[in-house]
């Protein structure tokens, strides 16, 4: 049997999110907060990988997020595979999953929308999972979400 060398320490118990595209890890680490995390955070960039090519990789140690959290993630990287660790051990395996709504996580490509021009969080409902297209609330202009 190869032996692999772990590019990133084991976990005891936390939180792994897997399969981030190396351009947007900095997106995660403010989407999820982890700036301000007292826990300790483990983040791989650049890592090789065979499906992506290069990739990010997140631990968070002590952490489990729930999932209204981690399908935020789905808005800016919906291939991201999280992992729930206790001793060591994967005990759960989930893929990300675009919410019903997203609040202030996405932008209005509308100029006008009132959301763009008074200090408000932006509100949208998804229309189309599949396709990833989402309404603004303030003026009903849909968009794609970007991959």
């Amino acid at each position: 049997m190869e032996r692999k060398e772990l590019q990133v320490a084991a976990l005891k118990n936390g939180t792994v999110i897997d399969h981030i595209p190396s351009s947007k890890l900095f997106q995660v680490v403010s989407l999820l907060h982890l700036d301000r995390m007292e826990a300790p955070v483990t983040i791989g960039y650049n890592l090789k990988s065979g499906k992506m090519g290069n990739k990010a990789i997140v631990k968070v140690a002590d952490k489990f997020f729930t999932d209204e959290e981690l399908n935020k993630l789905a808005v800016i990287t919906p291939q991201a595979t999280l992992c729930v660790i206790r001793d060591y051990e994967v005990v759960e395996k989930k893929d990300v999953l675009l919410p019903d709504h997203l609040v202030g996580i996405v932008k209005c490509n509308n100029p006008k929308c009132i959301c763009n021009n008074e200090p408000m969080a932006t509100k949208f409902d998804v229309v189309d999972k599949l396709n990833r297209v989402v309404k603004c609330h303030y003026c009903n202009h849909e968009q794609k979400l970007d991959k």
